[in-house]
């Protein structure tokens, strides 16, 4: 009998066994750990050591995370593909998560040991290529493995491992970094790298058999990545308002320590040690946003209002790092933007899924491809916004502003016009209240 006829008799809902709960939690936990900490801490400390000029080094770490994030973007779904054509005796997914995290590690200790730009760009890109590889192949196990009816738990476990990956990884590297820079870099992929072993060794795992592997057509895979929008033009508004979102938080998430030193006039050695307060403030606003609001927008049955809201307030935060004074060490005021940044990412995201599962074209037979065309809204803006990022840094700073260097404030300004573009492209969704 299926889960869907268990539950339809009365039975229940199947629960998910406590050794994948653990394991899985425990990989994903890993896998973010080695995802976020390094690319707020480590990386940028790593191009100011081989560019420590501040007129270029915003430039420098730009360049760096463009290039990563083009290969993380081609990596994660054709990893993905891959991983569904493997007839490999002992499963689909157990070879690639372990590919991907030793590409993962393998790119952390180059970029760790390397001392110049190119080095340090080839081994942040096989860095990404690794981590995006092992999301794509964790993710699929979801389908694989978790009841429908308990998908939702699943995923939501992946959004607190990664929250709290996020506030402890930021504190851990942040000591590493006063130690080694390079230690800062690969310690967190070796973690993941022990941990995701761990997962593709003790997890069960789907086999496919030669004869049942479908045969691959390349022009059917890059046409799946296309959903019209204009027949449906709700999903195409659902799109853009993503992507103008990720743009605003990739814009502030990833230039932090650079923010501190060369706006705020604080020391790299302050400025490291001040990131993990004000990652946990936003960690902790962005929880609690979305586990409230969520909920509360089922209640109400209103999507729009929250993710316009969030939106506006993500906007705010930014605003508030855009205005904050020069070369006043005013870390509280960088406290007050960060929450109001988490807030609205977490509110933001917590309805926002909503809504788009509210205007999927096809439900029934595309839901997990619409969602993958979604999901490269989240994933194109890393690679854009450290691309057009020095384009705003170059903007000639005022005289009176008593500052050199790069121009931080212009760059956050063009983050609150994305937030803001994110709500504004709300407004036209016509089949979600």
């Amino acid at each position: 009998m299926s889960d869907v006829e268990e539950v339809a008799a009365g039975r229940g809902t199947p629960r998910i066994p406590r050794k994948f709960l653990i394991t899985y939690s425990l990989a994903s936990f890993g896998l973010w750990m080695a995802t976020i900490p390094p690319m707020i801490v480590s990386l940028p400390l790593k191009t100011d050591a081989i560019d420590p000029d501040p007129k270029t080094q915003g430039i420098t770490l730009s360049i760096v995370l463009g290039v990563g994030a083009v290969f993380g973007i081609l990596a994660n779904p054709v990893f993905g593909r891959i991983s569904d054509r493997t007839t490999w005796r002992f499963g689909m997914r157990r070879p690639w998560l372990l590919t991907g995290a030793i590409l993962s590690a393998t790119g952390a200790v180059t970029v760790g040991v390397s001392g110049n730009l190119a080095a340090v760009t080839a081994g942040w890109a096989v860095n990404q290529i690794g981590l995006n590889a092992t999301l794509a192949v964790l993710l699929a196990l979801i389908p694989d493995q978790v009841p429908t009816q308990r998908r939702g738990a699943v995923s939501g476990l992946i959004g607190l491992t990664q929250a709290i990956a996020a506030m402890a990884g930021v504190g851990l590297v942040s000591g590493l970094s006063e130690v080694s820079s390079a230690a800062a870099l690969v310690v967190p992929s070796a973690l993941a790298l022990v941990l995701v072993t761990v997962a593709a060794l003790t997890l069960d795992d789907r086999r496919l058999a030669p004869a049942d592997r479908p045969p691959f057509d390349l022009g059917e895979f890059v046409r799946s990545f296309w959903v019209d929008p204009r027949r449906f033009p709700d999903f195409g508004w659902a799109w853009i308002s993503r992507f103008a979102m990720f743009m605003a938080i990739s814009l502030v998430l990833n230039y932090q320590v650079f923010y501190l030193t060369s706006h705020l006039g604080y020391t790299k050695h302050e400025a490291t040690s001040l990131i993990p307060a004000a990652v946990g403030v936003q960690t902790v606003l962005t929880i609690l946003a979305s586990v409230t609001l969520g909920p509360l927008s089922d209640r109400l049955t209103r999507r729009k209002v929250f993710v316009l809201g969030s939106a506006l307030v993500a906007g705010a935060g930014t605003a508030v790092l855009a205005l904050a004074p020069p070369r006043t060490s005013s870390f509280p005021l960088f406290l007050l933007a960060m929450a109001l940044v988490g807030l609205g990412q977490g509110a933001y995201f917590a309805v926002d899924l909503a809504l788009v599962a509210d205007v999927l074209p096809n439900k029934d037979k595309d839901a997990a491809k619409d969602l993958g065309v979604l999901g490269m809204a989240n994933l194109i803006p890393q690679s854009i916004a450290p691309a057009v990022a020095p384009v705003f840094l170059a903007i000639p700073l005022l005289s009176l502003t008593g500052l050199s260097g790069q121009n931080y404030t212009a760059l956050y300004l063009a983050g609150v016009l994305f937030a803001a573009l994110s709500a504004a492209t709300i407004l036209p969704i016509r089949s979600v209240r």
